[in-house]
């Protein structure tokens, strides 16, 4: 490909980062809804909100080993004077108590036992002793308890139509056992978006090609199928734009056709060979941005064909992975019915001065951990948007504001959680 400059690379008018989240938002479309077995739900997000169809416990529910009582009965038990009642019958969990309790009776119950009617307490097996005289079975309980002792109460946990996970709630470990208990299956989930992964540049060699002169490794493909797995998504890994604008443009509008939003990686920069700009210049979509007010990742672009989204990402690993959680997580998450898609941010203190003069905020990528009960991040490396050792150890993205003079150590810094 030769050389085409575009005059519009040179010209391009920079969005703050929540202008650019914003506008991508706007053209995010709820993916289809579709019915999953239970055991089949587990990371997927849920098509609606859920509610408890019945109380939880749906009866009163021992919480312990021991007897049922009525705690009337034990008003005058002592260590020298035990209570005694007589046991009239033995309850495992799922068996339905045959009569209610009257004055002096106990009933032997199992944790998860059935209460039955008349009992207001149980006793922790551990607090009684028992005797066998003709023919019956006596408990004998030596101290007083209170009331509701030992006993999950009909609701305690959920009422009925209590509102337990809401659409766009990740499915896992505790949203799993709360479906079961609701009796939910199957479960309405959000089809999983596919997300296409382009690569570009032909620098690029596969992962399993030798290093030859002026070339390099593929990173970032590798590293957005792992992220999008983690965000429980559906890569499809496209290969990579040639260098030349036809066939590129035609590889993009074909992996918009065929998943549900498109990654770039590279050429959106204002180089001679920065393929990506000249097809996002003259195809049927529509630009929304080209230009993010930010470090690193300035370069960030959005697209829109056909309804479908197209990122395209900066080639620098850092300024990659930047990328992919400011801007491609929050939409992937309103794909799949998130009210609320934006990252989660926290104030935090930073473990390190930072020294560099900058017009654009920037997002370093950062460790925290909790020193004297304050948050502290820390970046991991030198903050270059070529290095991908610093994404090792990230657990958060520390936003530095725009700054004429050094930040030090221990000031107050907003920092974003890495999901």
């Amino acid at each position: 490909m030769q050389p085409d400059p575009n005059p519009e690379r040179f010209h391009r008018h920079a969005l703050q980062p929540e202008e650019a989240q914003r506008l991508i938002l706007e053209h995010v479309r709820p993916l289809p809804v579709e019915s999953v077995p239970l055991l089949e739900a587990w990371g997927r997000r849920l098509a609606e909100p859920v509610a408890a169809p019945h109380p939880f416990p749906p009866f009163r529910r021992s919480g312990m080993d021991g007897y049922a009582v009525r705690t009337a009965d034990l008003m005058n038990a002592a260590a020298d004077g035990p209570a005694e009642l007589i046991v009239v019958e033995s309850l495992p969990a799922g068996k339905a108590p045959r009569f209610p309790l009257g004055p002096g009776q106990a009933c032997r119950i199992m944790t998860g036992g059935m209460v039955p009617e008349g009992a207001d307490a149980v006793v922790m097996l551990e607090m009684t002793k028992t005797e066998q005289r003709e023919g019956n079975s006596y408990v004998l309980i030596s101290k007083r308890v209170p009331a509701g002792n030992n006993i999950s109460e009909i609701g305690s946990e959920m009422q009925t139509g209590a509102r337990l996970l809401e659409a766009g709630q990740l499915i896992g470990t505790g949203e799993t056992a709360l479906l079961a208990a609701c009796g939910c299956a199957p479960v309405s989930v959000t089809r999983r978006p596919r997300v296409g992964v382009l690569s570009t540049g032909s620098e690029l060699l596969e992962v399993d090609e030798p290093l030859e002169p002026a070339k390099i490794r593929n990173s970032n493909a590798p590293m957005l199928a792992a992220l999008l797995k983690a965000a429980h998504v559906e890569p499809v890994m496209l290969g990579k734009v040639p260098d030349d604008i036809e066939a590129a443009r035609t590889l993009v509008e074909k992996g918009l056709r065929e998943c549900d939003l498109l990654l770039t990686t590279g050429g959106v920069s204002v180089g001679d060979y920065d393929v990506m700009v000249d097809v996002l210049a003259n195809w049927d979509g529509r630009m929304l941005f080209n230009k993010v007010a930010m470090r690193p990742g300035s370069p960030t672009t959005a697209a829109v064909l056909d309804g479908k989204l197209l990122i395209a990402l900066s080639g620098n690993p850092g300024a990659c992975f930047v990328g992919f959680n400011l801007f491609v997580l929050p939409a992937l998450k309103a794909m799949q019915r998130v009210s609320n898609p934006y990252g989660k941010s926290f104030t935090a203190r930073l473990g390190a001065e930072f020294p560099k003069v900058n017009a654009f905020r920037r997002y370093i990528r950062g460790s925290s951990e909790v020193r004297d009960g304050m948050v502290w991040v820390t970046p991991t490396g030198e903050d270059k948007s070529s290095l991908m050792t610093t994404i090792v150890g990230a657990d958060c993205l520390i936003e530095i504001p725009p700054l004429k003079e050094t930040l030090e150590q221990g000031e107050l810094v907003t920092a974003w959680r890495i999901e």
